[in-house]
């Protein structure tokens, strides 16, 4: 679970003097060693006693959970090591506006050594992941870029966004003295075996509902609960269950809290949620109260949130809650704009026939939207097309992050037909912005 590196820039860019040999190509097992180092060094991160290269039995755990047919290298034969990129994908599911999910492509693991940059590594390897995304059938491919300006060329686009906030619990507001939940349910403290049970059918739940959730495999489950390592030190994080009056299970927090102590022995411990999913407003509101109730807690950071998250007005004072980032997050790139606009759902009934521009990729050209409230058809067409947009922005228009509005006045859609923006917005609206709870 890493977040891609920036790592190349454009082939245009590239130096015509380096004409070192260069194979890219699929991983071998025994070679993921040195694929594990060579992302540790883009990644700016030293290589530890307790790293999996260094942990032969670690290693083999990693090793077992990595597709050798999916994980791509860039070697240069005339390099101290030969490993120059690595480039990781895998299956996963993307909920739709609308609540069906669509397969993906998951980018992870991408970065370049410093030394091979401006190469047009990045170019290939990406290239040669989304041909075989579209041949597999994915709907889309899906990342989480590090940096803003590297993806945008190969189709991508910021398709939902996080916040986080930190709460200053003193100035909350909230009464300590009140009983929490205060509305006939209950919180319990788990371990990490009971949130293997509990967790994965809420979480279902949850991404029923939510678009721009993924799914959690069962081994996102055990590394977020010790289960599995990969020979790294782990420290058990605590756990908290919210269950409704009627016992029914609706949310679920895990949160590490520091050890902070100021002058004259005053508490100034912070919890850090790692993960808090809920099913309802009222297990929402219950946990976060929770949270803020634990006795030397005086701030609570939420970790990553929907943009329009509950959080601030779940509190008696909102201003408690400080906003300390709001920025991109989940990268779409669509690959299939037919099964994309037939997947999700619609506000209302109208017609869109779209240009969309996609110069180097598999999804360009106009296509014909016919919308309505119980399902859509899409197909190519040979119409004039009312809107025009490149690949990139349509995909925050498909799952719901922005509006066609906005994106023409930022001259990012053209209106071909006058009234086109105003249609599209009015099929394509959501009533919550779209939300990704992980990192892959």
């Amino acid at each position: 679970m890493t977040t891609p590196h920036p790592s190349d820039t454009h082939p245009s860019d590239t130096h015509p003097s380096d004409t070192r040999p260069l194979d890219i190509r699929p991983l071998t097992t025994p070679e993921i060693p040195t694929w594990l180092h060579t992302q540790n060094t883009v990644f700016l991160r030293t290589t530890d006693p307790t790293s999996p290269e260094a942990n032969p039995p670690a290693l083999a755990d990693r090793a077992a959970h990595i597709d050798p047919t999916r994980t791509l290298a860039a070697f240069d034969p005339t390099a101290p090591h030969p490993c120059v990129a690595t480039f990781r994908s895998f299956p996963q599911q993307l909920t739709a506006v609308g609540g069906t999910p669509v397969p993906a492509d998951a980018i992870t693991n991408v970065g370049v050594s410093p030394t091979h940059r401006r190469r047009g590594i990045l170019s290939r390897m990406m290239a040669r992941d989304l041909t075989a995304a579209k041949d597999r059938g994915d709907v889309v491919a899906t990342l989480i870029a590090a940096e803003y300006p590297i993806y945008g060329r190969f189709g991508f686009g910021p398709a939902a966004h996080t916040a986080e906030w930190t709460i200053d619990v003193p100035r909350s507001g909230l009464d300590p003295r009140r009983p929490v939940p205060d509305d006939g349910g209950r919180i319990d403290l788990v371990r990490g075996a009971d949130v293997r049970t509990l967790g994965p059918a809420l979480h279902d739940r949850l991404r029923a509902a939510q678009p721009g959730a993924i799914d959690r495999s069962d081994l996102w489950w055990r590394l977020a609960t010790g289960a599995e390592r990969f020979g790294r030190p782990w420290t058990e994080p605590f756990h908290a269950v919210y269950r409704s009056a009627s016992g029914a299970l609706e949310g679920l927090v895990t949160y590490t809290c520091d050890d902070d102590w100021g002058g004259g022995k005053q508490p100034q411990v912070t919890a850090q949620v790692r993960s808090l999913i809920a099913t309802t407003p009222a297990a929402e509101r219950a946990l976060w109260h929770h949270l803020c109730a634990i006795d030397w807690v005086t701030r609570v950071r939420s970790g990553h949130r929907a943009p329009d998250d509950l959080l601030p007005h779940l509190l008696p004072d909102p201003r408690a809650a400080r906003l300390t980032t709001l920025a991109d997050w989940l990268w779409v790139r669509i690959l299939d704009v037919v099964r994309a606009l037939e997947a999700r759902t619609y506000e209302g009934e109208g017609t869109l026939v779209l240009e969309v521009l996609d110069a180097d990729g598999p999804t360009g050209g106009r296509y014909r939207l016919e919308a309505a409230a119980d399902g859509a058809h899409c197909a190519p067409t040979a119409e004039d097309p009312d809107l025009t947009l490149a690949v990139g922005d349509l995909a925050p228009l498909w799952l719901g992050d922005d509006t066609a509005a906005r994106l023409a006045a930022l001259g990012r859609v053209r209106e071909q037909r006058e009234g086109a923006v105003r249609l599209a917005d009015a099929l394509l609206r959501t009533s919550r912005r779209p939300w990704c709870p992980d990192v892959f």
